[in-house]
């Protein structure tokens, strides 16, 4: 019997779990996309500690007009907004199992564009 999506997507999320991890210095950029929104956190893996986190949900990005990718790049400027303010300035990117296209790609650039490097 074939797999569902979220079954497939979770496979694919551990798989990338496995490699990529967040230290204090090089947090763990992680994305979450629902059908509506886009959430990104910045994850310390070590300590399990959340350093900085925006959504789509957020008073400044819900309140523009735009696509849902344009939305997810004010997404990833703005957690890289956070992070520089938190002293972070490398991070490693987790896609969550998604595809790296679309909004995914989108909040990437956003966040590269704004200064984060990874």
């Amino acid at each position: 019997m074939a797999l569902s999506k979220n079954d497939r997507r979770q496979r694919i999320k551990n798989r990338i779990r496995k490699i990529v991890t967040g230290t204090a210095s090089q947090p763990r950029l992680a994305v979450f996309r629902s059908n509506k929104e886009i959430y990104a956190q910045l994850v310390d893996d070590v300590s399990g500690a959340t350093i900085s986190a925006a959504s789509s949900r957020d008073k400044e990005i819900s309140s523009t007009n735009g696509s849902k990718v344009d939305i997810a790049a004010l997404v990833g400027k703005s957690v890289a907004e956070k992070a520089l303010k938190a002293g972070v300035e490398s991070i490693t990117f987790d896609r969550g199992g998604y595809l790296y296209h679309g909004r995914v790609k989108s909040l990437a650039e956003g966040a590269r564009g704004a200064g984060l490097k990874f």
